[in-house]
């Protein structure tokens, strides 16, 4: 994956070891401490390797990217022994596991179905999405476009909810807490570089936050990781105030790639009424 700065080095499997290892001690992981100074803080690679159950030297080789080639049952004992997650977990198998094919074209955008474009206006008080794995916006409906930002008003290069969350100022304001959804978006990013490593759109978006938000810089080199989960999220509206929304993810059986995503609030809390407001004001 041919991307640009410091953002990302080609090197995912070590990057996301050392990582992890890093974000660990030897009492997280019921190892005694020798009380000796650490240069680094973490785990030694040693102690990796001894609850893995593999050489030290192999610890080395995958960390500096001279193997990727890694049984499951390997992976399976580096995933108990750094304590990985679920998403963290399929990350590390899923680049892992990618051999390295040939330069491909970027895949372009795929198309919205005729019928979901259909179902998104006809979704007048729920603000919804069609987004693909980039996060790239690929259609919208009135609600959405009153309640984040009129998305035909930002050019089609740059329509692209995680580019807007670092680099718009308006659309940053809208979070009442930006940096934990601004993490959130680098590491659903994360994990689709994992998933892709030929998307040179995915590249450049990645090349791009990184030479322009410090903050994605050290998120990025962070590796967290994170797949789809419905999540919740406050807005400070510039209209409607304060709403905490539910944030609803529907996969597309037609677009594997693409997702309906709506935001909706329970009947009758002030979040609805809000919304409500907010749409008829819109409207």
């Amino acid at each position: 994956m041919g991307h640009s700065g410091a953002a990302y080095d080609g090197n995912e499997l070590g990057d996301f070891l050392r990582a992890r290892r890093a974000s660990l001690t030897p009492h997280l992981v019921g190892l005694p401490d020798d009380g000796t100074l650490r240069r680094v803080p973490g785990l030694r690679r040693e102690e990796l390797a001894r609850l893995a159950h593999v050489s030290v030297d192999y610890v080395v080789r995958l960390e500096q990217g001279r193997t990727r080639r890694v049984s499951r049952p390997v992976l399976d004992a580096l995933a108990d022994a750094l304590n990985l997650a679920p998403d963290e977990r399929a990350y590390l198998f899923t680049v892992a596991d990618v051999t390295q094919p040939a330069p491909a074209r970027t895949p372009a955008r795929q198309p919205v179905d005729p019928r979901l474009r259909q179902l998104l206006e006809g979704m007048r008080d729920i603000p919804a999405m069609v987004l693909d794995r980039r996060m790239d916006v690929l259609a919208w409906n009135p609600a959405a476009a009153a309640l984040l930002t009129d998305f035909g008003e930002v050019p089609p290069a740059e329509r692209n909810l995680i580019r807007l969350t670092f680099l718009d100022d308006d659309f940053r304001a809208l979070y009442a807490d930006w940096p934990r959804a601004a993490r959130e978006c680098v590491a659903v990013l994360r994990m689709e570089a994992g998933r892709d490593p030929t998307d040179r759109a995915l590249a450049a978006l990645i090349g791009e936050l990184g030479v322009r938000d410090g903050d994605f810089r050290t998120w990025w080199a962070s590796h967290q990781v994170r797949g789809p989960r419905q999540l919740t999220k406050t807005y400070h509206h510039p209209v409607a105030g304060t709403l905490t929304l539910d944030v609803q993810q529907f996969s597309v059986d037609t677009r594997p790639d693409q997702q309906l995503v709506a935001y909706t609030a329970p009947p009758g809390s002030p979040s609805h009424e809000a919304l409500r407001f907010l749409l008829q004001i819109a409207g």
